[in-house]
């Protein structure tokens, strides 16, 4: 399938392959305090059905799900990113294939600068379905290390 005529060329781009639809997740959501994010690009990349799941850990150490559909996670997220640089950077990544379907791991380390000390690593599961010439995200489920989930432990 070529690119829909309406389509930026990088956004179409950005769908392409495995890697690079990753890569523009990361940069979608990155950027200093108060700056605007690519929310439109965010959208492109995720199918109108997809989900996020962020886990949560609740004081007394028990943990619990959040689930968004997109616009749910920029009405979440966009709080933070406006009194908050955050920059989230890929070290690691996984990839499992079958078919039209894909798996990604995919370690991070954020930082509220990309000069400043990590904050937090974690690791994002990402879950990819290409149809229609192109890569869908369908599902990000991601987690933080703490005491206890390591990447030591992989």
């Amino acid at each position: 399938m070529q690119q829909p005529q309406d389509t930026k060329p990088q956004w179409w781009q950005d769908t392409q392959d495995i890697p690079t639809i990753v890569r523009a997740i990361y940069e979608c959501i990155s950027g200093p305090a108060g700056a605007p994010r690519d929310w439109a690009r965010f959208r492109f990349l995720q199918h109108p059905q997809a989900r996020s799941l962020r886990t949560v850990v609740d004081a007394d150490g028990g943990t619990r799900a959040m689930v968004f559909d997109v616009e749910s996670y920029i009405v979440d997220v966009a709080p933070y990113f406006a009194a908050n640089g955050f920059f989230e950077v890929e070290i690691d990544q996984r990839v499992e294939r079958f078919g039209q379907v894909a798996h990604v791991w995919s370690r991070y380390e954020a930082r509220e600068s990309l000069e400043s000390p990590v904050i937090k690593r974690g690791a994002n599961s990402i879950q990819l379905c290409f149809e229609h010439g192109r890569w869908w995200v369908f599902s990000t489920v991601w987690d933080n290390e703490r005491e206890g989930v390591s990447f030591d432990l992989w």
